[in-house]
């Protein structure tokens, strides 16, 4: 009842192929080969690069941060002390 009624399909005739003879090309060498990468690692390389980049940057900006943090620390610090 819920099966989808499928057309009859008639089989076609058998068709003989004729055989073709191909010449066989050498394998290419090294020098035949382009130098090019492909664009996957060149892709992943490049994200790399930005991610470790904005890694850098804000392992940077947290330590000025705190040396600044600190040098405001130690100068409230020594004026509650002469006080």
């Amino acid at each position: 009842m819920f099966r989808p009624k499928l057309p009859d399909v008639p089989t076609p005739p058998p068709t003989l192929i004729p055989q073709q003879h191909h010449q066989h090309n050498p394998a290419p060498t090294a020098a035949d080969r382009s130098l090019s990468p492909s664009a996957g690692p060149v892709a992943a390389v490049l994200v790399g690069g930005v991610v470790l980049t904005a890694l850098l940057a804000a392992v940077a900006v947290t330590a000025i941060s705190v040396a600044i943090a600190a040098v405001v620390l130690r100068s409230l610090l020594n004026n509650a002390n002469r006080r």
